[in-house]
């Protein structure tokens, strides 16, 4: 692990910092799907240049991030919690925790540093943290429904009259820590999965979670969802809320448990690695395929779609 600031180093560095904010910006166009790749150059370099050096990347790419979007802002908390993830699984890749702590802790860890930095920009704005969610959301369903007038989809029923819309707008900003969660857990995991050829391909240190195709989440979480999803037939907003809400956070969990069959069926069938790309890449852009998977990860409990005692003995 360096000590000094070589030339090698400050190359790096620069690399990492360009890297990243080439990547949050193209996710800032309204391209998302590139915010998954955006924790792996703060990752690498962190495993690669250690802490001391490793945190210059999180830290001067969301100084360029508010120096291009005119300021601190909620858009900045989100980039800067992407970057983190990555600088934050560095740390726990070192303490060679199971899979399931190096996520749960990662996300608490960053959800924590998103919430401290926002309760500092609320303070210095003076808006409170509800109102600037809720300002957020506003915006972003308006220009939701700007996008779909522009697209010519301004026929009757089509845009919400201004009663639904504010009704959408309520359920939206309260449901949205749970969707921060499910975010945060979906991005900690696709960093996760993809950084692992790259690492390994460096030389660097890639911690040994074992078989992943044949992981499995606790059985009593199927409990928590069948109670959620009662919840919801109950006519009060504020349990109907909290369904919602814990549905939201246990989809990534059923997910990838339903993407870890998929795995073990696409590696029993030992299909070629372009079958592969085009299996995963199907399930991420198609989102009836990711409510199967979801489905899949779910009912595996009752019907154990890859027999997992047999599996493991093999």
């Amino acid at each position: 692990m360096p000590q000094t600031a070589t030339a090698e180093t400050i190359k790096d560095i620069s690399i990492g910092i360009a890297i990243t904010s080439l990547l949050l910006t193209i996710t800032a166009l309204w391209l998302g799907f590139f915010s998954y790749f955006s924790p792996l150059p703060s990752l690498y370099y962190r495993i690669k240049l250690g802490r001391k050096f490793g945190a210059i990347i999180p830290a001067a790419t969301l100084v360029l991030m508010i120096i291009m979007l005119g300021g601190l802002s909620i858009d900045c908390v989100f980039f800067f919690g992407l970057v983190f993830i990555g600088f934050a699984l560095g740390e726990f890749f070192e303490l060679h925790l199971s899979v399931e702590k190096t996520i749960a802790y990662t996300c608490a860890v960053v959800l924590s540093i998103g919430v401290v930095v926002l309760f500092f920009y609320s303070s210095f704005s003076a808006t409170g943290i509800k109102t600037l969610v809720s300002e957020d959301v506003r915006k972003t369903l308006e220009h939701g429904i700007q996008i779909l007038k522009n697209m010519g989809f301004a026929t009757a029923g089509a845009i919400p009259e201004p009663e639904a819309f504010e009704k959408i707008h309520f359920y939206l900003v309260r449901i949205v820590p749970a969707w921060v969660v499910a975010s945060t857990l979906f991005h900690i995991w696709a960093t996760l999965i993809l950084a692992k050829p790259i690492l390994v391909w460096r030389n660097l240190n890639y911690p040994e979670f074992g078989p992943l195709n044949l992981w499995q989440a606790p059985e009593y979480f199927v409990w928590i969802v069948i109670a959620c999803g009662l919840m919801l037939l109950i006519p009060e907003t504020s349990l109907k809320l909290l369904g919602i809400s814990g549905l939201l956070i246990l989809m990534p969990v059923y997910f990838f448990q339903g993407i870890a069959i998929v795995a073990f069926y696409i590696d029993k069938k030992q299909l070629s690695r372009f079958l592969r790309i085009v299996s995963y890449s199907l399930i991420a852009m198609q989102p009836l395929l990711l409510l199967a998977v979801i489905a899949m990860g779910f009912f595996d409990v009752w019907l154990n779609f890859r027999r997992l005692e047999t599996a493991k003995n093999n």
